[in-house]
């Protein structure tokens, strides 16, 4: 990293403005979006199905085409790639705005995804490019927790808007903030960003690359509502064998996408695989417990959503303190004492019985998990983007993104999967000597039909009634 430019202050500042509020930007519509999706099947129909294509469609888009997002700022200049994915990103937003059906809106909100793409890698390679490396963690702190505080205020927004108006102007919403973003970017970014390196995109990869995370992703973002039906075995069997092509191809390639070589380093190896594993737990919390406390405690779904504030609370403060302490004392030792605070957390949660009780069980969990987590992420994303060359900083970007984002799919996919055969042998297990009627073996079927859910159990025999709410509530627990 010795040939990276020295910028000047001015440079840096607005350089690192500018990817905070062009990801802001990404992030917030993503938030905002699932706030809307009622008001928006209200309005063009299109039933459950519907809602979940208008956020798979986004979901697929970004997820599949990221190495691609990062490889292409690589080849044509980080300042150029990304300039282009924030006015992509502003315009398909607007074309959100005025879709007048759900098949419609899905094509428009893939569109998003493809922009945004281009955003997430480019930003963080423009990080890397404009700050030398005793000043990276403390910038990529500074960008985690401007993230953070987005993830707390777009659903506040996103209800306001709707309340106010209609679920289109959380696609307006973005126009300022683009408009603002494009002019950072034309002002204050480095001209040298814009230069790419003289290599060429390598289309085959591209395509291979695509294949294999689109096939993933797809498959894990649809398995739980379709199981293991042929489209999702098909798409997943797509995946696997995409990315061994993709693989083989960039072992050969001339000028490959993702030089298999920067797996030689080290910290980028570790660093990644440590991402993988860190945002499988992230994801597992973010998806599991806000479903108990509502499905089995009987929280509301503000006091579920307000139940995980601290943790991003916790983010915000000191992911940039953090950072800073990286820069002098090194990452290594905050991202091993961070992933152990945060698993000890976890392990807190396991104190978490039916009745939730938030002061004395969740509230201390939280603020565990969510200080390991202020210790580790800012530290580890520094780490895994200081091990490479500035050249190929776009690409290993968007590896690192790929793989958290990934991680977080999995996590849903194979928590579910465990939780559903938990709670039904735990149901079997207790209720294996009891003799019941045909009523309560239906109620039976339907709970292990939706795990931590609340099934009906009007009309069944008083005490059965109360042997089955007992016997669903210590499942949900174990589970």
């Amino acid at each position: 990293m010795d040939g990276l430019p020295i910028a000047t202050s001015r440079e840096k500042q607005l350089t690192l403005l500018a990817a905070v509020l062009g990801t802001s930007v990404v992030f917030l519509d993503s938030t905002v979006t699932s706030v809307a999706l009622p008001a928006i099947r209200r309005d063009l129909g299109g039933g459950l199905a519907g809602q979940q294509w208008v956020t798979n469609a986004y979901l697929l888009a970004l997820g599949s085409l990221l190495l691609i997002g990062g490889s292409l700022g690589d080849v044509l200049g980080q300042k150029r790639v990304f300039l282009v994915g924030v006015a992509g990103f502003g315009i398909t937003s607007a074309l959100c705005a005025v879709a007048t059906s759900i098949p419609e809106l899905c094509v428009f909100r893939a569109m998003e995804g493809v922009c945004a793409a281009l955003v997430t890698p480019t930003a963080l390679a423009l990080i890397v490019h404009v700050f030398p490396e005793d000043e990276r963690a403390r910038a990529i702190g500074t960008w985690t927790a401007a993230s953070s505080i987005v993830g707390i205020i777009g659903p506040f927004i996103g209800g306001v808007l709707i309340v106010a108006g209609s679920w289109r102007l959380i696609f307006l919403l973005n126009a300022p903030l683009v408009v603002v973003t494009v002019a950072l970017i034309a002002r204050g970014v480095p001209a040298d960003a814009t230069a790419g390196s003289a290599g060429r995109l390598d289309y085959l990869g591209a395509l291979l690359a695509a294949v294999a995370l689109s096939g993933s992703v797809f498959a894990v973002t649809e398995q739980p509502a379709r199981g293991w039906s042929t489209l999702v075995t098909g798409s997943l069997a797509a995946g696997i064998l995409g990315a061994i092509a993709f693989i083989a191809h960039e072992a050969r390639a001339r000028e490959p996408m993702l030089p298999l070589s920067l797996f030689r380093e080290r910290n980028f190896t570790i660093g990644n695989l440590t991402t993988l594993t860190a945002y499988l737990g992230l994801g597992g919390v973010i998806f599991l417990l806000p479903v108990f406390l509502q499905e089995v405690s009987g929280y509301s779904p503000v006091q579920a959503g307000l139940a995980l504030l601290p943790v991003t609370s916790l983010m915000i403060l000191f992911s940039r303190r953090f950072g800073a302490l990286a820069d002098r004392i090194g990452s290594r030792t905050l991202i091993s004492l961070g992933a152990l605070v945060a698993a000890g957390g976890l392990l807190l949660l396991a104190r978490v019985n039916q009745r939730a009780d938030y002061v004395s069980q969740v509230l201390p969990a939280v603020l565990v998990f969510g200080l390991g987590l202020a210790m580790l992420v800012a530290p580890l994303t520094a780490t895994v983007l200081g091990a490479v060359e500035e050249d190929h900083a776009g690409v290993a970007a968007a590896v690192n993104t790929t793989l958290s984002r990934v991680a977080q799919l999995f996590a849903v996919a194979v928590l579910g999967a465990v939780v559903s055969l938990t709670f039904a042998s735990r149901v079997d297990a207790t209720l294996r000597r009891t003799t019941l009627g045909p009523s309560s073996r239906a109620a039976i079927s339907s709970a292990k039909r939706q795990p931590l859910g609340s099934p009906s159990l009007v009309g069944l025999p008083p005490g059965e009634r109360v042997l089955l709410r007992a016997t669903f509530e210590d499942a949900s627990v174990h589970a």
